[in-house]
């Protein structure tokens, strides 16, 4: 549940720190002092986008952390730990807004993104809107709230992946059909380059061989002279020579040595010295002995190096990548042959896979119409608990509908307001004050079967009042007794129903305005609840009867 959230600088409030209890918990206050400014910042901590507006006027930085204990929920404790962001039992979500536009979410002091604190909150928060009876009369809302009674999830994953499936066979079988002419030609032209390179067969790092070959033997004469040299100046000049110097300083130090031992390092410097001499005269012998003089390998490399150039510069690619090029090219020819384009084949692939997912498809459907029959039923009893004694409320589930993602019915919420009349779709029937009942109908259902352990409702009794307006409050009292529930209202019915009461208030001081939020004792409640019945002046009358609706709380 939603044990205490703190929020700083957002939209008029300064600095706010409130606590939660479980049961039905009441926000009330005059229009304007900042009722939803709270579900707004529980929203952003759950993902909404973020917007710089929203930051206090003269500030550089917003911040709104959320607290939820979650040691008794299973999926949200499993997901904190796949996600390596477990903390003893609760789980902080805090949510950081710039000015500069930036901001930042973390999860238990573990940087997060918008779509982990989605997913992560659709575990522990359920808020249900004021404005959700306007997008009531939507079909793809209608679907989604059906949906998600079903308790098929898997069901529909699998209905989704099916279509996809069908849907990219579909596509494979248009591009096949319509393709045919153009693919032969790329197959001829793809043919033709891929001899061209094949028949160059140049292997990976072979160009940078071919280069090193070339420059030794287009420089054989000059390097076969120049080490000559180098060996005569090192061994072989027989006036003098680097090897004999160094071996009669060798032989000086190591007599020396008998004299002066601090001459050794000297000694072994001039030794080893004269090793490697050794060692690079045997080298460049081996070396000049393998230079070869040959005009026609150097002619062959030339040729080769011409014929990798001027292919590269064909097909506008590094020499380097000639390899790859022609192992892509092949297997691009190779996909041309394929199945992939085999019209008979595709179109044998598609029909079976129009059925398998007609077959998902159709068990959906059986599971959408058996719950839409039960939620029809349930939908019209709170309804007429809710002051429309002869309405009725039909889910017409239609699977006739050609295929797509959701499967294959059209789903149609319908409403009968009076006895004898035929239901018909909301949008003709129902008008604002019924569609919002209706909207709360359907939000109670829901909450009902949910897991979700806190339930936030923002005014969702607008346009209801008087008796109707307390069995509301009783609905969400009764909520309360087993889910943690926030409540933003405007109607004294519905808060004097809750267990727990806050107060908003917006206050101006010194051209500055802030909101603050005070959890209220009994009889500060009695005021507030007297102040929502009867305005302005509170009078003994107002008083008397906000005692009468508070009395009646654990009837």
């Amino acid at each position: 549940m939603l044990d205490s959230i703190q929020i700083k600088n957002f939209a008029i409030i300064d600095s706010l720190q409130l606590e939660f209890e479980p049961g039905m918990s009441a926000l009330t206050g005059e229009t304007g002092a900042g009722k939803s400014i709270l579900l707004d910042a529980i929203k952003l901590a759950a993902g909404d986008r973020a917007d710089s507006d929203s930051i206090r006027s003269g500030c550089e930085r917003a911040e709104i952390s959320v607290c939820f204990r979650v040691e008794d929920l299973e999926a949200a404790t499993a997901w904190l730990a796949e996600n390596e962001m477990s903390a003893d039992g609760e789980c902080v979500i805090r949510r950081v807004l710039y000015a500069n536009g930036r901001n930042k979410a973390f999860i238990n002091g573990f940087s997060a993104t918008l779509i982990q604190l989605r997913k992560l909150c659709d575990m522990l928060v359920d808020i249900h809107g004021q404005h959700e009876h306007q997008s009531l009369q939507k079909p793809r809302v209608q679907r989604q709230l059906l949906d998600s009674f079903l308790g098929e999830r898997g069901l529909l994953d699998e209905v989704r992946r099916k279509y996809e499936h069908y849907h990219l066979l579909q596509q494979r079988l248009g591009h096949a059909r319509s393709g045919a002419q153009e693919r032969e030609q790329r197959i001829d032209l793809l043919e033709l380059y891929c001899a061209e390179l094949q028949q160059l067969n140049l292997a990976e790092g072979e160009f940078e061989t071919l280069m090193d070959e070339y420059r030794r033997l287009s420089n054989a004469g000059a390097l076969n002279e120049k080490t000559g040299e180098i060996i005569s100046l090192l061994h072989e000049d027989e006036d003098r020579n680097i090897q004999s110097a160094l071996g009669s300083c060798e032989h000086d130090l190591a007599a020396l040595l008998q004299t002066d031992k601090s001459l050794a390092s000297s000694h072994e410097l001039i030794s080893a010295a004269l090793i490697q001499v050794q060692e690079a005269v045997a080298e460049l012998r081996a070396y000049r002995d393998g230079i070869e003089l040959d005009g026609e390998r150097l002619a062959n490399a030339n040729e080769r190096i011409a014929n990798a150039q001027n292919l590269a510069r064909k097909h506008h690619v590094d020499v380097a990548k000639l390899a790859t090029l022609t192992f892509e090219m092949e297997q691009e020819l190779a996909t041309l042959r394929g199945d992939s384009f085999d019209v008979a084949k595709i179109e044998e692939e598609l029909a079976k896979a129009r059925a398998d997912y007609l077959f998902s498809a159709g068990e959906l459907s059986v599971k959408r119409q058996q719950t839409a029959a039960i939620l029809s039923e349930q939908i019209t009893q709170i309804m007429q608990q809710l002051g429309m004694e002869s309405g009725h409320f039909l889910i017409d589930v239609e699977p006739d509908q050609e295929p797509s993602v959701n499967g294959v019915d059209a789903i149609r919420y319908l409403v009968s307001a009076n006895a004898g009349q035929p239901p018909k779709t909301l949008a003709r029937v129902a008008s604002g004050g019924e569609l919002s009942r209706i909207s709360l109908a359907i939000q109670v259902i829901m909450s009902e079967s949910s897991r979700i352990p806190t339930l936030i409702f923002d005014e969702v009794d607008s346009g209801v009042g008087g008796a109707i307006a307390e069995i509301v409050g009783k609905k969400l009292r009764l909520l309360g007794l087993g889910r943690q529930v926030l409540c933003v209202t405007h109607l004294p019915q519905v808060a004097s129903q809750a267990h727990h009461h806050f107060r908003v208030e917006k206050t101006s001081l010194h051209d500055d305005t802030t909101t603050a939020v005070y959890a209220l004792d009994d009889s500060e409640r009695l005021e507030e609840i007297a102040r929502m019945l009867g305005g302005i002046e509170i009078t003994e009358q107002s008083r008397a009867h906000a005692s009468q609706m508070m009395a009646t709380r654990d009837r």
